[in-house]
């Protein structure tokens, strides 16, 4: 029970934490854009590379790759996460029934135990019988 518990703090915390990520992710990727707006960042490349044309050689090539990479990589986090969650799905069931064993196993043990005492005790009562009828026989 104290696992299940744990384990669910656990998942809450990374849920707090990925959505954490995010709104960093998000805030940055604001600030950028309004960096850029503001400082024109693009028409600053685009200058930079008319003055020195042999740099303009592979541009498209890695504006095309950067792009493709952004978008591969997504997928596979997106992917990624799907796997975890459904390993995670899997090991929360395998957990309880984890706990509905051991609470199963606790309960034979209960009836075990009282099985075993009411054998003790009948056990105890035929020696006290013995017993007395030992002394009664001595007398």
């Amino acid at each position: 029970m104290a696992d299940t518990q744990e384990i669910k703090k656990n998942t809450k915390s990374q849920l707090a934490n990925s959505s954490k990520d995010l709104v960093i992710i998000a805030v940055v990727s604001v600030c950028v854009f309004i960096l850029s707006y503001f400082f024109d960042v693009f028409v600053f490349i685009v200058r930079f590379l008319e003055k020195h044309p042999r740099r303009i050689i592979y541009l498209d090539e890695i504006i095309t790759l950067l792009l493709t990479l952004s978008i591969g990589l997504a997928v596979f986090s997106w992917r990624r996460w799907l796997e975890l969650k459904k390993e995670t799905a899997e090991r929360m069931k395998e957990q309880e029934e984890v706990i509905k064993l051991t609470a199963t196993q606790a309960a034979v043990e209960r009836i075990i135990n009282k099985q075993l005492h009411a054998d003790m005790d009948q056990m105890k009562q035929g020696v006290r019988e013995i017993l007395h009828l030992l002394t009664k026989f001595k007398t």
